[in-house]
């Protein structure tokens, strides 16, 4: 059908079109398009499309989906155009993104598109996009209940001590170990208490908002979407509050590439928490990205959990060499041993020395199973001093926060 056809239909007037090199390429868009939309929408070409929201008739246009994939990047400048000029003109741009690079799709993200949505389309995503446009959410901060919005100014008098946790294997225990760390650094003495920030950097499956029983909110993806624009007042109003003594920067509300921020984004951020805070724990990610190195660079110590068993030996060793092999600063590396042998297991003791030895690390904590109160802390959004005060587990997630508390006293007072 031609493109012209198809703009100017003969019942329905149209109400949005799609805007791709050639959107036969999109069939799952096509189709969505025609179950949202029925006859009401156009099909343009990313030339038409420049010509078209030129001339008064765009006006009427609801939004424009535009689809792009790897081989569209030769032409973003002209894609970028046509987002900001539909911007101007109050349409909304539903982007629709296939292999497309990270700094491509940042690029056009920042420039105003209102919604992002990855190709092949997920089951009903193209609706829920479209329902976000035609009734916009009140102001994000009418959701956020009053004990979570945060009080703390900012301060930028502080210079903090960052703490990544990394996962070496999934279910380490490292985003347990994330929250109930920064839990007991936020309330390690009745008088005077650090400031304490926890950031939960897995764009992805991030689990910090749950375990704390913290909303989501869009405002984290406007803010990770344009660090540029960030200041520490816009900083500190993107956190919420956890009993009005641990901040976080939770989670984005839908799932990310892990490389949709850029190591620059991270070191800003990180900037101005540790700006504004004395404790910086982060929830990184398991995977190794692209920024990895910028937290670790940051890190005082970075934290590495994981079990006694052979995908965590084998993930170690992958994980120093590559560390190795870039001549990053592997030796920041801290050894968490979650759910370690109880002391009088001889047998369990000698396995960990000898794991220690072949992989040659100093395994410098080891954390005792939680067991279910591990799991009913989490459902319950409570660290575990608040639901386990005297699990065994506890105890020492509040021993490691004394003694890191204890030791950066020390270096600041130089004894």
């Amino acid at each position: 059908m031609e493109n012209s056809a198809m703009l100017q239909p003969e019942t329905a007037p149209i109400v949005a079109c799609t805007v791709s090199r050639d959107v036969s390429n999109f069939d799952l868009l096509i189709e969505d398009m025609e179950a949202e939309l029925g006859e009401s929408w156009g099909d343009l070409t990313f030339e038409d499309a420049k010509v078209f929201l030129s001339q008064p008739d765009a006006d009427s246009l609801e939004f424009i989906a535009i689809a792009v994939d790897d081989q569209d990047e030769e032409d973003l400048t002209l894609i970028s155009d046509l987002i900001t000029t539909a911007g101007s003109k109050g349409i909304n741009v539903i982007l629709i993104a296939e292999e497309v690079s990270p700094i491509a799709l940042h690029q056009l993200l920042r420039l105003g598109a209102n919604d992002f949505i990855p190709y092949p389309l997920p089951e009903g995503e193209l609706h829920t996009a479209i329902e976000r446009i035609r009734s916009p959410e009140a102001p994000i901060e009418a959701d956020v209940p009053a004990e979570n919005k945060p009080t703390l100014k900012a301060t930028g008098d502080r210079n903090g001590i960052i703490l990544p946790v990394h996962a070496i294997a999934g279910g380490t225990g490292a985003s347990t170990l994330a929250v109930n760390l920064a839990w007991e650094l936020a309330t390690i003495g009745k008088d005077q208490a650090p400031r304490v920030c926890l950031l939960d950097f897995n764009l992805q499956f991030g689990s910090i908002s749950t375990y704390l029983d913290l909303p989501r909110r869009e405002v984290i993806y406007e803010l990770l979407s344009d660090t540029e624009a960030m200041d520490s007042d816009s900083f500190m109003q993107a956190l919420l509050a956890y009993n009005d003594k641990l901040h976080v920067l939770t989670a984005p509300t839908d799932m990310l590439p892990l490389d949709f921020i850029t190591s620059e984004d991270i070191n800003r951020i990180i900037d101005i928490a540790k700006a504004n805070f004395d404790y910086v724990v982060i929830d990184m990610p398991s995977t190794l990205v692209a920024w990895t190195e910028a937290v670790l660079t940051q890190a005082h110590v970075y934290f590495a959990t994981l079990e006694l068993d052979m995908r965590s030996a084998q993930n170690v060793l992958r994980m120093t060499r590559a560390l190795k092999a870039e001549d990053l600063p592997f030796q920041k590396l801290r050894f968490v041993l979650n759910r370690a042998p109880k002391f009088t297991d001889l047998n369990g003791k000698s396995r960990v020395k000898r794991m220690a030895e072949s992989l040659d690390i100093q395994i410098e904590v080891q954390l005792p199973d939680g067991g279910k109160q591990v799991v009913q802390a989490g459902d319950h959004g409570l660290p575990m001093a608040e639901s386990a005060a005297k699990s065994p587990l506890r105890k020492e997630y509040a021993k490691l926060a004394l003694s890191l508390h204890e030791l950066n006293q020390d270096v600041e007072t130089g004894t």
